[in-house]
Order: structure tokens, then sequence, then C-alpha cells
């Protein structure tokens, strides 16, 4: 069974909500999904293992979260050129989290990339969940 980790750093919580619905998307394609706050990422090869790649950030003050930079770093160093990823967030007023973390999987990561960047106000406004959903299926569809 392909397996999935979803990595998201938040304030308030409704990254993690996000970060939850994309791993049930991905769940209804019968991947194994495991979800995790970044900060219980500790070495690199901790993300071993996993044939998919999601990683959130809420945007706060038009950036990620300091921890979510941290992560990058550490994911830096991993092996994922090539591997199928996906990045979302929740904002306020921006979304600017999303797409770089996006932009840095693809450019400096060399993942293979979900359409773009998932970005939500809030999960349970607008259709979000099953927004949110959709994208853990999308992501599910680009490994076959």
């Amino acid at each position: 069974m392909p397996k999935a980790l979803i990595a998201y750093s938040t304030r308030t919580g409704e990254t993690r909500n996000i970060a939850e619905l994309i791993a049930e998307g991905l769940r209804f394609s019968a991947i194994d999904v495991t979800v995790k706050d970044v900060t219980e990422i500790k070495r690199e090869t901790e993300l071993e293992g996993y044939d998919i790649y999601a990683f959130g950030s809420s945007t706060y003050h038009g950036t990620m979260m300091d921890r979510m930079k941290t992560f990058l770093f550490l994911a830096e160093r991993a092996a994922l050129q090539g591997k199928v990823g996906g990045a979302f967030g929740a904002f306020g007023w921006s979304g600017e989290a999303a797409e770089r973390i996006f932009e840095t999987m693809r450019n400096v990561y060399g993942m293979e990339m979900a359409g773009g960047p998932l970005m939500l106000k809030s999960s349970s406004v607008g259709g979000g969940v099953k927004v949110a959903q959709s994208y853990g299926r999308e992501l599910a569809a680009k490994i076959g």
C-alpha cells in the first residue's frame, strides 16, 4: 500500500484541520497516511519510506511559520527528488506560505508536484472540506 506523509505547522489549528481533510482524501484512494506537526519530525531519516508528501503552513504576517521554515531546511537533506508532493495552508489575508512551500518542493527538492498549492481561509467555509479532500485524491492520482 502506498504511503503518504502530511507535515504541517499551524497557529490556530486551521492548517491542522486542512491536513486531516487532505489525509481523508488520500485514504479514500487507499493510501496509508501519517499526519504530523513539523515539530514532531527531528531528523531527515524520518521522511524516508513515503510515496507522497504534503507540507503545509498557515500564513502569518505574509510568511510561513518559523517552525515550517526550519522543517524545510531539514527536508532539503532528505531524498525527495521525483517524489509526489503537495503544499497547503490556511490564511487570513494572503496565502504566501503555501505558495512558497510549493515552489521550494518543486524547485529545490525536485519533486513531482500536484497542480498547485491548496490555499483555504477555512476548511469549513465555501466547500473547504470537499476541496481539501479532493486535493488528497489529486495527490493519490499522481502515483497511479
